[in-house]
Formats: structure tokens, sequence, C-alpha cells
């Protein structure tokens, strides 16, 4: 059996940064910089960017996104965030749950399903 049909990201022992099998991504992102909520939002999204496009896919393709918080008392600032981000009429579907994350120094933590753009 092999995984041929699956594509991976920059693989390592423990995570790829992304994985795709028919056309559908699968990747988490956590924040790489910023101190501020508002910061750490916009710097996360701005990656999820990146991974889509390396994944030849691109933010009005996300199908699913699980939204984890800390705090919900974030979730206002998020939400406005996250709308200015998303093209108009591309809204994925999503949960928003409060979460304890692995670094304490991380606000958020989301993980995303895309669908790759054919050919």
């Amino acid at each position: 059996m092999s995984n041929a049909d699956i594509q991976r990201l920059r693989p390592t022992a423990q995570w790829s940064d992304a994985t795709a099998f028919n056309g559908i991504i699968h990747f988490v992102e956590v924040p790489e910089s910023g101190k501020t909520f508002a910061e750490q939002t916009v710097a996360l999204l701005a990656q999820a960017q990146r991974t889509l496009a390396a994944m030849n896919s691109d933010k009005s393709r996300v199908l699913m996104a699980m939204i984890y918080l800390p705090d919900l008392a974030n979730r206002a600032e998020f939400n406005k965030i996250w709308q200015a981000w998303l093209p108009e009429g591309s809204a994925p579907s999503r949960a928003c749950v409060k979460a304890e994350l692995a670094s304490p120094d991380d606000l958020l933590e989301i993980v995303f399903t895309a669908a790759a753009r054919q050919g």
C-alpha cells in the first residue's frame, strides 16, 4: 500500500505543515508572531494564506475552520478580523470553542480544511 496519493507540505517526524488527499487540504495554524490578540490573529491568517498558496488553494476555498480561543472574550474581535479577511460570499463552515492551548503565549489556533484548485 502506497501513500503516493497523499501530498505533504514540509513533513517532519512529528507533523506536516499541511496534508492533502483527493483535493482536500488539512492544516493547522498557530501564530508565529504578535503580542496582542489582533496582532496574532492577523499573523495567523497571513500564515494561512501562505499555506493555502503552497497547496494550490486560496482563502476563498476554505471549507471549514475550527477556531480555538483560550479566552472567549476575544471572539467579537476575532469575528471582525475574520470577516474582513474572507472574500465576500466565501465564509466556510466553522466552530469557535474555548480551549487551553499548548503554549500560554498563543491566543488562538485554527484548524483549516480547504479545497485545492483543480488542474
